[in-house]
C-alpha cells in the first residue's frame, strides 16, 4: 500500500480556503477534513481560527443558506434539517435561532402541495388509515405534528377525490 505524505498546515490551509471560495462549507465539516488528513488539534484550532476571521468560515451563514435550500428544493420540515445540522456539528444556538426565524407559513407552503401529492397515492381501506399513513409520510420529512394536523384538518376532498388545500 502506497503511503501518502503527511498534509502541512499551509497546504492545509489553502486547500480549505479553496473549498470554501467555491461554496458554503461550515466549521464542523472542516474540522472533519482536517482530522480525516492527520492535522494536529492545535493545528486544527489555528487553522480554522484563520478561516473564520477571513471569512471563509462562518456557521450562521451556513446555517441561513443550508435551513433555505433544504426546506426549498428538499423539501424539508424543521425536526430533519435540524439533525441535519446536528449531524454536521453546527452549534445548536446557531441553528435554533436561525430556524426560529422560519415562519410556520414557509413550512405549510411546502407541506400543503407535498401532502396533496401523496394523498392521491395512498391506498387505505378507511380514512383513519389514510390519515396515518399521511402522517407517517410527513413525519419522516420532518415537520412537525401541529403543522400535519393543520394541514389534514382543512384539507377537502372534491367530488373527483382531488384534494384540495385551503389557502390561508
Amino acid at each position: 500500500m502506497i503511503q501518502k505524505r503527511p498534509i502541512l498546515e499551509p497546504q492545509a490551509l489553502k486547500k480549505l480556503a479553496d473549498l470554501c471560495a467555491k461554496g458554503e462549507h461550515c466549521s464542523g465539516e472542516m474540522i472533519e477534513k482536517m482530522r480525516k488528513w492527520g492535522l494536529s488539534e492545535d493545528a486544527q484550532t489555528r487553522i480554522l481560527e484563520k478561516l473564520t476571521s477571513l471569512k471563509y468560515v462562518d456557521d450562521e451563514r451556513y446555517t441561513q443558506f443550508f435551513v433555505h435550500d433544504k426546506i426549498r428544493y428538499n423539501r424539508w420540515g424543521r425536526r430533519k434539517i435540524e439533525q441535519a445540522l446536528w449531524l454536521k456539528k453546527v452549534d445548536s444556538n446557531i441553528a435554533s435561532s436561525v430556524l426560529d426565524a422560519v415562519e410556520d407559513a414557509e413550512y405549510l407552503e411546502v407541506l400543503r402541495p407535498l401532502m396533496a401529492n401523496k394523498y392521491r397515492t395512498i391506498k387505505a381501506e378507511s380514512d383513519y388509515e389514510r390519515s396515518m399513513k399521511l402522517i407517517k409520510f410527513a413525519m419522516g420529512r420532518g415537520f412537525t405534528m401541529d403543522l400535519i394536523r393543520l394541514c389534514i384538518d382543512e384539507g377537502v376532498v372534491d367530488s373527483d377525490g382531488e384534494v384540495d388545500f385551503i389557502e390561508e
